[in-house]
């Protein structure tokens, strides 16, 4: 029997070209491979990617208009009106990696894309992607599949279109999933922010219209959840600029970006600004305020130009660098005595601005205060049960561990010990931990914060996703919640969301908060089993088992056994995220839902109200050999 080291011969060492690698390593390059149902999908990465070479065109000067079109076969298409990419290196630009004009500071001062790579990954994960450019009456086009050149038009020909780039793609199924699909919605999104951090661009999808005059300030009024306690600062610095303001919930809100991408993870610029926002406030006020109270509720906007950025990952979702270049300034240091100095000059000469800030902090102080004593009381509580407490049964890696795969870190909520016992008996205990609920969780809709440390459930699950005083130490990176798609499942879903929202809005914005989808039935005969998520998958699953198809619906999950289980929380676990509608605030969505009963919730319920028996026909109906 031969060795290990016997086997490792120069024949196992293998070199791979540009696009067998982007094909074989897609997350390197993309994220998470998902199927489109959630804005962090790599599909998403792939259309920014496109999208960032045009923004750094107009960032340069060039073009006032990028439009973009989502077809229903999930074609998307990008056209911007700027110089076009030079018509003799169309294929290096689409199929050479780390080549662009991006490496040439003089050309792209302030780029986010820097390394070649971005165009290249679209290609190869695309099944068609096709590359036009036109430049002074002349274009070329190259057409590819997966990276590999399917037409070239070679030389330039006469054209009569205004100069700019056209680049068109359709996400593969190969590297992705059969279904996958752009959500509009998450698209939309992604054009706002964009509009918000390049005023007078206007940006185009399927004709509708994304423009901003203001900038950050028009960000900051369309994500505030309530009336602002002031009106909005607005600050700008050489290569600086922030906006914020206060609200009256709780939790802190950012939104950052470097060189107009969103880092959602922020990063050094996120950093320096809220510990900019504390010295000045501490020096202003001539007192040592706590960080928390002078942070508490606030929603701020951070958008700074580096050029040569350095991120964590190609994703960029993460600032990592230290030093503004070439000059070798230290960026932090940069950002803050930029955010002191202009704050500074503001609160003098806005004293009633300066004196509504004093105020909320001087509140946040105030409520700190009166409950320091039910938060001593509330983790004495917790340090004795810890010992005995049966409802958390943890996982070994967490968000807050530097373990590889900390981002898998996982936390379900479940009503009762039926679904939690399932639910531990299937999931992987090296990173998914479960919580198990005693019942129907208290209604904490206008309730103060006092409530977390009084109720003992409540404290329990904050101490045990480690928020209970800094939301930075979450330990989970997604939160689940897992109840039986019945009347009582969803009550408990809805408790739970309003806690989450009342308390901690900051983890449902940031995308930690999700509802976990498992299935309504099982069809099966002697040769294949599905699990049907929905009424339209069960009617294909009928056909594809005949009309012999023994059919089980799952009325909790209690009902499902822990080898099924298994399936249904692994690698392909369907997850709905918890995600803010726009232009609603929480105060709005909660009064709604959670307040006392009003004729507009009555009204809502019976427009979309379903009765069983409609249901159940639907069912039976579906069941028959003929429906199949």
């Amino acid at each position: 029997m031969s060795s290990p080291a016997h086997n490792y011969t120069e024949d196992s060492i293998k070199s791979l070209d540009w696009r067998e690698h982007i094909r074989l390593r897609p997350g390197m390059y993309i994220g998470k491979l998902g199927d489109g149902s959630q804005p962090e999908d790599g599909i998403y990465v792939l259309l920014k990617e496109v999208i960032d070479n045009s923004i750094d065109e107009h960032v340069m000067g060039f073009g006032k208009v990028i439009e973009v079109e989502i077809a229903p076969d999930q074609r998307a298409s990008v056209r911007d009106y700027g110089r076009g990419i030079p018509l003799g290196k169309l294929m290096e630009c689409a199929a050479q990696i780390n080549t662009g004009a991006k490496y040439d500071s003089e050309v792209f001062k302030r780029s986010v894309g820097l390394n070649g790579v971005g165009i290249k990954a679209v290609n190869a994960l695309s099944v068609s992607f096709e590359i036009q450019a036109v430049r002074e009456k002349q274009t070329r086009s190259i057409e590819f599949s997966r990276g590999l050149v399917r037409q070239d038009s070679g030389k330039p020909g006469r054209c009569d279109e205004p100069d700019g780039t056209r680049i068109s793609f359709r996400p593969d199924p190969e590297s992705f999933t059969s279904h996958v699909h752009f959500k509009l919605d998450y698209v939309r999104e992604m054009l706002r922010f964009y509009s918000w951090l390049n005023p007078g661009l206007t940006l185009k999808l399927n004709g509708e219209t994304f423009r901003s005059k203001d900038g950050l300030r028009d960000l900051i009024a369309a994500k505030l959840t309530e009336e602002p306690l002031y009106p909005v600062i607005h600050l700008e610095g050489t290569d600086v600029e922030v906006a914020f303001t206060h609200g009256t919930g709780y939790g802190e809100e950012y939104y950052t970006f470097v060189n107009g991408q969103h880092t959602t993870q922020g990063g050094t610029h996120l950093a320096a600004f809220r510990e900019a926002l504390v010295q000045e406030c501490r020096a202003f006020f001539n007192k040592q305020y706590d960080p928390n109270d002078v942070r508490g509720s606030v929603i701020a906007a951070v958008s700074v130009k580096v050029q040569e950025p350095v991120f964590e990952s190609q994703t960029k979702t993460k600032l990592g660098s230290t030093h503004m270049e070439p000059e070798g300034r230290n960026l932090r240091t940069h950002i803050i005595n930029t955010i002191v100095k202009e704050l500074d000059n503001y609160l003098h000469k806005h004293a009633e601005v300066a004196k509504a800030l004093q105020e909320k902090i001087t509140a946040n102080e105030k409520e700190r205060k009166e409950i320091s004593g039910i938060q001593k009381a509330a983790r004495d509580s917790a340090r004795k049960a810890k010992v005995c407490n049966k409802k958390l049964r943890d996982c070994r890696i967490h968000l807050d561990t530097k373990d590889k795969r900390r981002e898998d870190s996982t936390l379900f909520i479940t009503e009762g010990d039926s679904a939690s016992g399932s639910i531990t008996k299937s999931r992987d205990v090296e990173t998914q931990a479960v919580f198990s609920l005693r019942g129907k969780p208290l209604n904490c809709y206008g309730l103060s914060r006092k409530i977390v440390y009084e109720n003992e459930e409540f404290y329990l699950l904050a101490n045990a996703l480690q928020i209970d005083e800094n939301i930075e130490d979450l330990r989970y990176n997604r939160i689940i919640l897992a109840t039986d798609a019945d009347v009582d499942g969803m009550h408990i879903r809805l408790l739970m969301i309003t806690f989450f929202l009342q308390f901690f809005p900051e983890i449902v914005r940031a995308g930690h908060l999700h509802i976990l989808q498992t299935p309504l039935f099982r069809v099966r005969n002697k040769k294949e089993t599905f699990y049907c998520y929905s009424d339209e998958e069960r009617q294909r699953a009928i056909h594809r088992c005949g009309k012999n198809a023994e059919i089980t619906r799952f009325k909790g999950l209690g009902e499902i056994s822990p080898d099924e289980f298994k399936h249904f929380i692994g690698p392909k676990m369907r997850l709905e995220p918890v995600m803010m509608p726009e232009h609603k605030t929480i105060k709005e969505l909660l009064s709604f839902y959670m307040g006392k009963n009003t004729p507009d919730r009555q009204a809502y319920i019976v427009e979309n109200l379903r009765v069983e028996k409609e249901l159940q026909f639907q069912d039976d109906e579906a069941a028959l050999p003929d429906a199949a």
